[in-house]
């Protein structure tokens, strides 16, 4: 069933560039599985010569770079590599700088975690728009359901090809379309911490999944905290509120 899925999806990818007439796509490639198998997804869509790789770094692990270059080797894409340790760096302390001058003694930690995925997301759509290219989403249903994505970061995307797919798909998927087993076994990480995913949110991936399957799950209070998490993230599976107003033009035809 996966394997029908997976085409089905990867022809739609073929589609949806087609249609929008792009040249290509972009993609966050972080050396993680989502991003792996959306990567894998899209050069067997439109050929691995209109898929172009990047790289962020922003004081990240060693290790997610190589297994980032490891995911580009192993799909034949081209790999750019824009280093945003600097910006970030630079970004903050003009922030801190404007606060003191108001009272205001800093960043919490959590503006200052999602100001990196924030930045990556300028520099795919600052690339794509120069390419005529789309950036392609690697967000996964699990990730969503609890809002563990990043509001115009990791979540803002022209498209996405897994965003109905739980994590274990997923993983299906990559297994299938060949990303190596070292990415696929590697414990999920956003890259934002030295915790992973499941040890941050304290809930696991398998039990976000069969609340999506079920509707409950073993543990008790992973499934109320699950359900909070649905309910406090549901502004980031939403377009943006706007007022309206009774309007009679074009717009009503």
């Amino acid at each position: 069933m996966i394997k029908r899925e997976a085409e089905k999806a990867i022809k739609w990818i073929k589609q949806y560039v087609e249609k929008a007439g792009a040249k290509g796509i972009v993609i966050g490639n972080s050396g993680g599985k989502d991003s792996a198998t959306v990567l894998a997804m899209a050069t067997k869509a439109i050929g691995k010569e209109r898929v172009i790789a990047v790289s962020m770094p922003c004081y990240s692990n060693k290790n997610d770079f190589e297994d980032a270059k490891l995911v580009a080797d192993t799909f034949g894409v081209a790999f750019l590599t824009v280093n945003l340790s600097d910006c970030y760096q630079q970004m903050e302390a003009e922030i801190h700088l404007a606060f003191n001058k108001i009272g205001i003694e800093g960043l919490s930690k959590e503006a200052t975690i999602n100001m990196k995925p924030r930045l990556r997301m300028t520099t795919l759509y600052g690339i794509a728009q120069t390419l005529d290219y789309l950036v392609i989403g690697t967000g996964n249903l699990c990730e969503s359901m609890v809002g563990y994505t990043t509001k115009w970061g990791d979540s803002a995307s022209d498209f996405n090809p897994i965003g109905n797919f739980t994590v274990d798909e997923v993983l299906q998927i990559g297994r299938y379309l060949g990303v190596p087993e070292k990415i696929l076994k590697k414990a999920p990480n956003d890259g934002l911490g030295e915790q992973t995913d499941e040890e941050k949110m304290g809930i696991t991936y398998q039990q976000i999944a069969e609340m999506i399957e079920t509707g409950d799950t073993v543990d008790e209070w992973a499934k109320q905290e699950i359900l909070k998490r649905f309910q406090s993230s549901k502004h980031k599976r939403e377009l943006v509120p706007v007022y309206t107003f009774k309007r009679e033009n074009f717009l009503k035809r």
